[in-house]
């Protein structure tokens, strides 16, 4: 983890973007903080104790995804969203369960390398602004000086040209100083130099029949590159282009990329969070067993050791998934969770309802969160120059709206409002580009809420389509 968050302490975090689900918050800020007090136990004790996995149950759009994402956010650790119904039992024809694993190994690798490029950033700028200094301002290269032989005449000739390139060699350093300072004040930065970057060129391959590149666990682009040998090519780009790029390679040669998949590696066994959406698809219906049942109920059967804890194959290395946390939800709208093999419920012994969301948590959920999406319309429009404000009762009425369209038509839970809003917005978002208003400012009030959607809402055929 980032920090050592208390229970209470994440569930306060999680309130700043997620209304509601009370619940949901405890459970997930429980097992949360449990992997913390693990790695806290007593040596002997810390591997017996198991994650307890989570099942999420409720309909869509109530926040299961977020939840489980800004839980990852809050530890710091690799997380992986998938869905349940992408996967299909062993001998048939699409990824097989372990290929989540090997995409959650890949996530580690890019997120530890990133930290570890972050930590280097600053020695990578230094060698990039002196590789491109060398472009600017070739450093003078040592002339081999006359062999010493006996007779004055020959020892004055040797000591005059030594004079003249040790006097070389300053000007040189002094101009290259300069122009070290210009570097780094930015003076140089639209200026354009040809620099030598390496080709990322990967011959094709085409792989036929039902096994994908991911259960192969080989990384074939460096394969084949240690094969051809890495090429190089030109490219003519400005300084500022060329320090990027540069910082870039330089920061690659510094981190070490055994410590990085190391690091990696355990920080998957230990934090990693996978998040399996639509367990409810692979249920088998009514205790059936036959037809397409038998694939979901292989699904089961292929997640059970993962679940479990088991050794998966990467291009990494070997990885256990004995202490990696999975949440799994689905709405179960027609199957039930007793409708999953009696093993994997066993497995999931936390299970939380989440609640359908009210016109009350629709209006906290347009006004209070970071990241509310009345305050991103706003900052869309503050980027063409124009405030837009919305009253307290067109926000009343947005809530009501999109209530009313989830009982009688749909029920999408907060992605409702989306919809709802692109249909209020789009002819300001449209005309605000030509027909800026005078004072700069649009007050979206309950009238012009009514006006725009109030039609639509009562044409309740119309209203499936639109809203």
């Amino acid at each position: 983890m980032k920090r050592e968050l208390t229970p209470r302490e994440i569930v306060a975090e999680l309130d700043k973007y997620i209304v509601g689900q009370e619940e949901a918050k405890k459970c997930v800020a429980i097992a949360l903080r449990n992997r913390w007090r693990r790695l806290n136990a007593p040596p002997e004790m810390r591997e017996e104790i198991m994650p307890n996995n989570i099942l999420m149950i409720g309909p869509t759009g109530v926040g299961k995804t977020e939840i489980a994402r800004r839980l990852a956010k809050l530890a710091g650790a690799p997380f992986i969203k998938v869905e349940a119904t992408k996967f299909t039992e062993v001998g048939y024809v699409g990824r097989d369960v372990d290929s989540m694993i090997r995409d959650l190994v890949d996530i580690a690798v890019n997120m530890v390398r990133e930290e570890h490029e972050q930590r280097v950033r600053d020695r990578a700028r230094e060698l990039a602004e002196e590789r491109i200094l060398d472009i600017l301002v070739p450093p003078a290269r040592p002339t081999p000086r006359p062999e010493m032989v006996q007779g004055p005449g020959f020892f004055l000739q040797s000591t005059a040209t030594t004079a003249a390139d040790d006097a070389e060699a300053e000007a040189r350093e002094r101009t290259r100083q300069r122009f070290r300072e210009k570097l780094k004040a930015g003076e140089l930065d639209d200026r354009e130099i040809e620099i030598e970057v390496a080709a990322d060129t990967m011959p094709m391959v085409q792989v036929f029949g039902p096994l994908g590149i991911e259960e192969m666990g080989v990384n074939l682009q460096e394969l084949f590159g240690n094969l051809t040998g890495r090429r190089r090519k030109k490219r003519r780009v400005t300084v500022a282009e060329a320090r990027e790029i540069l910082t870039q390679e330089e920061a690659q040669k510094l981190i070490d990329m055994d410590k990085v998949t190391r690091e990696a590696l355990e920080r998957v066994e230990q934090s990693g969070i996978v998040f399996i959406d639509e367990i409810d698809k692979v249920a088998a219906r009514d205790g059936a067993r036959g037809g397409p049942d038998v694939s979901r109920e292989g699904v089961q059967r292929d997640l059970l050791p993962l679940v479990e804890g088991c050794s998966v194959m990467t291009k990494y290395g070997m990885v256990r998934t004995d202490h990696i946390l999975f949440i799994a939800s689905g709405a179960f709208h027609v199957a039930k969770p007793s409708d999953l093999i009696p093993e994997l419920q066993g497995r999931f012994p936390i299970r939380v309802e989440l609640k359908s969301l009210t016109e009350e948590d629709f209006y906290k959920i347009l006004t209070q969160p970071k990241n509310a999406l009345l305050k991103q319309y706003q900052a869309l429009l503050k980027a063409e120059g124009v405030e837009i404000e919305f009253t307290d009762a067109a926000v009343r009425k947005i809530a009501e709206i999109a209530a009313r369209v989830n009982e009688e038509v749909e029920n999408i839970g907060a992605r409702r409002l989306h919809t709802v809003l692109t249909t209020l917005l789009e002819d300001i978002l449209f005309e605000v580009p030509d027909n800026v208003p005078e004072d700069r400012k649009i007050v979206v009030d309950a009238d012009l809420v009514e006006q725009r959607l109030s039609g639509i809402v009562q044409n309740r055929d119309l209203s499936q389509y639109i809203l």
